[in-house]
């Protein structure tokens, strides 16, 4: 079936627009019901959705670039091929997901990126193009999204400079 589905066709289909980050998105859901200000964690500025969730898509030779936002993001597979997540936690390790289908190769349906680690990712070698979605919880806001300046994070993770020099716009 994935042999049907084409980047164009996803963008088409789902009506995807350019994200700031790298790759294509569009929100599909945006919760009604809010968390105030003062029962959410320090950091935030505003009141919140409970949660939100987009359709994102990265083709091959594309990247989603360093980033992060104040919220757990819990990322689901759903067609193409592997997509490999960087996270620059919090000590200092770097923690590489392979997000898919392929259980031989260590793939994962499903996966979290918690809130407040720096994190990129790009489709897999050999991958034509990774059509995954992102839930976040509380809500995403663009208020909330930082892109990484490159100076700044190589200092601060010095170990994967080379990777952070690759991955940063």
């Amino acid at each position: 079936m994935d042999q049907l589905i084409t980047v164009k066709k996803l963008v088409e289909e789902y009506e995807l627009s350019p994200h700031p980050e790298g790759g294509y998105y569009k929100e599909n859901y945006r919760s009604e019901e809010k968390i105030p200000l003062n029962a959410l964690p320090t950091g935030f500025k505003d009141e919140k959705c409970f949660s939100t969730a987009i359709y994102f898509l990265l083709e091959k030779g594309n990247f989603s670039a360093f980033h992060r936002i104040k919220s757990d993001e819990c990322w689901h597979f759903y067609a193409g091929a592997g997509l490999l997540i960087y996270i620059l936690l919090q000590d200092g390790n770097l923690q590489i997901i392979r997000l898919g289908n392929d259980l031989l190769k260590e793939e994962q349906f499903q996966a979290i990126v918690p809130a407040g680690c720096w994190f990129a990712s790009e489709p897999a070698v050999g991958s034509e193009f990774s059509f995954v979605g992102c839930t976040v919880a509380p809500g995403f806001d663009f208020i909330d999204f930082e892109l990484a300046q490159k100076d700044s994070l190589s200092e601060q993770f010095p170990g994967h400079k080379d990777l952070i020099s690759r991955l940063i716009r």
